[in-house]
């Protein structure tokens, strides 16, 4: 079990540095790491706010067992709201594995422009025109006075009291701390996606670009990568530096399995250099005019005596 929960977060991770390249590449928002269950990009609530909010979601999500999320960024372009929003809530994948019961709650602020996306299992609580209606009737009065706790909270009640009319499977125990809720980073998923990322990117990058310049850009395109996954500096600056060292040490590693290969095959080329300076050298061999050729033997002299046979027509024999 702990095999397969390991797999699975290295694959989680995997997918959303993956997600996070692509959206890179095409100039798109980065989807932020799922760190707190209220999650503000504009600076917009202060920590009191955010925090009772976080509080509300936190022990509705131990209650119910569902999870509601809220984002707020200054503005989703190139994209719509819509098509961010799916993008997110592939990445987040909110609720239940088992049941499916999430809910996410976007705000481009700068864009004036809302979204309420609910997983399969709470499509029938809160259809498409309840969403609406709760942000047409709870955020929007509320947001256009600037009052956006306001307008969260009401909205938060309003779903909150939709999905418990749902029946939804009991929350296991330690639903409260699963999730969005964790209030952290999940140092280990970033771990895990520092290895597999540099000792598979390494060594390709160094083919490509050199030995120091393959390093340095292994180093800066993790920082970057995590940057854009969790939106903090800090962050992005250490797992820069340990993937950095990390593919120092790989490739000093390297070096010095191949330095130890190369050993070996000196010693086995000087072993059978020895052991042909060691092997007699082949005897010369002799004319004998009544026997086949054959090797002298050390101390033996060439026959003296005999008589070569003339081989020549009779016409030429005087």
């Amino acid at each position: 079990m702990a095999i397969a929960a390991l797999l699975r977060r290295a694959l989680a991770a995997l997918v959303l540095a993956t997600l996070a390249g692509v959206a890179l590449a095409q100039g798109l928002l980065p989807v932020p790491a799922l760190t707190a269950r209220v999650i503000d990009q504009t600076g917009t609530l202060d920590s009191a706010q955010r925090n009772g909010l976080d509080a509300k979601l936190a022990a509705f999500e131990q209650r119910k067992g569902s999870q509601i999320v809220v984002l707020m960024v200054p503005t989703t372009a190139p994209e719509d709201i819509a098509s961010y929003t799916q993008r997110v809530g592939d990445a987040w994948k909110i609720g239940r594995k088992d049941v499916g019961d999430g809910l996410l709650v976007v705000v481009a602020k700068d864009d004036r422009k809302m979204r309420i996306a609910t997983a399969k299992a709470l499509e029938g609580a809160v259809p498409d025109l309840a969403a609406v209606r709760i942000i047409d009737e709870e955020m929007k009065p509320r947001f256009r006075g600037n009052d956006f706790a306001g307008g969260l909270n009401a909205a938060v009640d309003r779903l909150i009291g939709l999905v418990d009319g749902e029946p939804l499977p009991e929350p296991s125990r330690d639903t409260g701390s699963g999730g969005g809720g964790g209030g952290g980073f999940d140092w280990e998923n970033l771990a895990i996606f520092l290895f597999v990322g540099v000792f598979i990117g390494a060594p390709v990058a160094r083919a490509v670009l050199g030995k120091k310049l393959g390093t340095m850009v292994v180093g800066g395109g993790v920082g970057v990568v995590v940057f854009f996954i969790t939106t903090s500096i800090a962050i992005a600056v250490i797992a820069a530096l340990v993937a950095l060292i990390v593919s120092l040490v790989a490739f000093s590693y390297k070096q010095s399995r191949d330095i130890t290969d190369l050993t070996e095959q000196l010693d086995v080329a000087r072993a059978k250099i020895t052991e042909l300076q060691s092997t007699p050298k082949s005897q010369p061999l002799t004319y004998d005019p009544f026997h086949k050729p054959s090797a002298l033997t050390p101390n033996q002299k060439p026959p003296t005596g005999g008589t070569l046979l003339d081989v020549r027509p009779d016409s030429h024999r005087r």
